[in-house]
């Protein structure tokens, strides 16, 4: 055996060079890597003893992708196409052996081997478009060779990661070896080849999957319009989808320049750099810089919940979904039976989406226990988890029984989304193991967790839950304890400026078209109508001294009653509504104030600029470790949209100088509510960014 270098080896089995390739964790495609199938093809071809050579990698996977690192910076050694080139001219067979996954570059690699084997737990996608580029080293044109344009469009624009047996079918691998054996059925197949002197087939010669689609511009437009929705501001699907048409529509040389150019304006703009970002940010965000990786961590086997509520239940099917088992406890038979059986609905309803089979409705249902009484539910839960309604005295309560009943060394949570934890604490006799767990509704859906540190949390308790956000699929994030901890107090900022707009002449619709517009699903008066605009409001105390009183006592409550700020058609399609506009006209005259056309970018950045000075007064008060933390839970939690990376770094996009002297002019026009934060004054004076907090 010759080391190529020190990622990659060169042997012979018989007349077959086999090239291994050994970069942990995941095989990128470093210049390390580069430099190692570079070399280790061109001592291969050179070797007159092999007549066949196979690419094969240790670990736990084939190449898995690009070494994202590098992105951006200037290339070191043979570039990628120098790799594929080489490996596509090969004199001799080349095939390519793929276990774990091959993504990305890792999969453009493998489509310049003339065959491609893999075993059957092997799974294959170019999921570029997650981080808002495109495959850029001829993915866009070989893969539609293989799979077929329609096959490509989809795999591509979504970044799935199609299974071996999906991937035998679809032509994109050659044949199945079994698990274990990958690298005998390679080298057998190799020598098949030899024997058979079967061709040496160039994926970019092969172009009868194409033709097929020649002709027919109704496959793409038919496909933008299925997925608008999905796809509506963002670049990269749009991107993807051109060069699968120029594969269809130009000859090769013509297509890969297409290729080559929309992932270079991709490469540099502003939407790649922000998926980029979060794509790091949701990784930094799991490290804690005082709770060591090794802090010793509390096993989880079962868990209490209290409240068998929407939350409750949402919160009770993630644990299910990971196999842990949870009894709900509620006060009355009727709401815990009503609780468990809208659990079963919501698992058959996945089920008859195919999400799930039947078999795993009741596998998790059976997971779930329900009780009337806390004393014989929680004696020997690891964790219980209050979700009851957002009461101070009700919560102290609660957590002064369980205090009673827990074993020792059980983490006491509350699912609180901004009541102060550290007042909850003090009826316990065991501050250290209270902490927040605030889900977001749908809990069952919602992949953000906000994690919310105590004065006396101890670490142990930290990093249980951090561990097991990790288990049942969320995006935790470690905050302080404030009024609305992270996401809710910024929330608050946006909201704020919303209802002051309203009173200043601009409508609803105008504020919620904008931020639409910006890349909100919703916003924030669509949001109220669709949760309800009566949460909170009590009709025996209402006395007409807000819009939304007036519009609730008109039974307007929302998309439920077929009316709120909007109104709303059978299939609760919203339009502007005449009343609220009436509404609203009423109470600006009442005020005295004198309404005034509001442009689009003025709501913009009054709805956005005092989200980003909360976000550092936030950090000011080290209730966020870092920036970026800000912004995994506001794309997680609150919609953000990721092509714009969250508030903080959408500031820095802006220049943190410019929300400066924006909040400076509403200060002087419109009072102290936007005082800019002493920390941005500071960051502005020293040229700095938010990413430097």
């Amino acid at each position: 055996m010759a080391e190529i270098n020190s990622v990659t080896d060169l042997s012979l089995d018989g007349d077959v060079a086999v090239i291994t390739l050994n970069s942990p964790p995941v095989n990128a495609l470093s210049a390390k890597v580069r430099e190692g199938l570079y070399e280790g093809f061109k001592a291969a071809i050179a070797n007159d003893a092999a007549k066949a050579i196979v690419l094969i990698c240790e670990g736990r996977t084939f190449i898995a992708g690009a070494d994202i690192t590098e992105f951006g910076g200037a290339m070191a050694g043979p570039s990628l196409f120098d790799v594929q080139e080489m490996m596509e001219n090969s004199p001799k067979p080349v095939i390519a052996a793929i276990h774990g996954t091959a993504l990305g570059g890792g999969l453009e690699v493998a489509l310049c081997a003339h065959y491609r084997v893999a075993v059957p737990s092997a799974k294959f996608g170019l999921p570029e478009v997650n981080l808002g580029l495109l495959p850029g080293a001829g993915g866009t044109q070989r893969l539609p060779r293989v799979a077929g344009v329609e096959k490509a469009l989809e795999m591509m624009t979504s970044g799935r990661h199609a299974p071996a047996k999906e991937a035998l079918a679809m032509g994109l691998i050659d044949e199945l070896e079994d698990e274990g054996k990958l690298k005998e059925g390679a080298i057998a197949f190799a020598r098949k080849a030899v024997a058979e002197n079967k061709p040496l087939v160039k994926v970019r010669e092969n172009n009868a999957k194409l033709e097929a689609a020649k002709g027919k511009p109704e496959i793409f437009a038919d496909f933008r319009k299925a997925n608008a929705r999905k796809f509506r501001g963002f670049l990269a699907p749009e991107y993807n989808i051109r060069c699968i048409e120029a594969a269809v529509n130009l000859p090769w040389d013509e297509a890969i320049k297409v290729e080559r150019k929309l992932f270079g304006e991709l490469m540099t703009g502003p939407q790649s750099a922000a998926q980029r970002y979060s794509f790091f940010a949701e990784r930094t965000a799991q490290k804690i810089p005082d709770v060591p990786d090794d802090t010793a961590l509390i096993p989880i086997k079962k868990v209490g919940i209290i409240g068998a509520g929407t939350m409750g239940g949402g919160i009770a099917m993630n644990f299910a979904n990971a196999g842990i088992p949870v009894v709900i406890v509620e006060q009355k038979q009727e709401p815990l039976d009503r609780g468990l059986a809208t659990i079963r609905k919501n698992y058959e309803r996945t089920a008859s989406r195919g999400g799930i089979t039947a078999a795993q409705v009741e596998e998790r249902c059976a997971l779930i226990t329900g009780s009337l009484s806390m004393e014989d539910s929680f004696k020997d839960v690891d964790l219980v988890i209050e979700a009851v309604f957002e009461r101070m005295d009700i919560k102290k309560d609660i957590f002064t029984k369980l205090d009673a009943i827990c074993k020792p060394g059980a983490i006491l949570a509350t699912n609180t989304s901004g009541l102060d934890i550290d007042e909850i604490a003090s009826v316990t006799k065991r501050p250290e193991s209270v902490i927040g767990l605030h889900f977001f509704s749908p809990a069952n859906v919602m992949k953000l967790l906000e994690i919310v540190r105590a004065d006396h949390t101890s670490k142990e308790v930290i990093a249980t839950s951090m561990k097991l956000a990790k288990q049942i699929g969320k995006v935790a994030v470690l905050v302080g304890v404030c009024p609305g901890f992270v996401g809710n107090r910024i929330l608050g900022a946006r909201q704020r400026e919303a209802q002051k707009l309203v009173m200043e002449g601009a409508m609803p619709w105008d504020i919620d078209r904008v931020l639409y517009d910006f890349g909100f699903p919703m916003g924030p008066f669509a949001m109220s109508d669709l949760a309800g605009l009566d949460i909170g409001w009590v009709k025996e105390k209402s006395n007409g001294a807000t819009i939304r009183d007036v519009l609730c006592e008109a039974d307007r409550r929302g998309q439920k009653t077929g009316a709120g700020y909007y109104d709303y058609d059978e299939n609760r399609n919203a339009k502007p509504s005449p009343f609220t506009e009436k509404v609203i006209n009423d109470f600006i005259v009442k005020s005295g104030a004198n309404p005034r056309k509001i442009s689009d970018e003025e709501i913009l950045e009054r709805c956005i600029y005092p989200m980003i000075n909360e976000g550092v007064k936030i950090l000011e008060e080290g209730k966020a470790i870092r920036a970026s933390d800000v912004d995994v839970v506001w794309q997680n939690g609150y919609g953000w949209p990721v092509y714009r990376g969250g508030p903080m770094h959408y500031g820095d996009q802006v220049g943190p100088a410019k929300v400066l002297a924006k909040m400076k002019e509403f200060q002087a026009t419109m009072g102290d509510q936007f005082k800019p934060a002493a920390l941005l004054e500071k960051l502005v004076a020293e040229n700095k960014k938010f990413a430097d907090l």
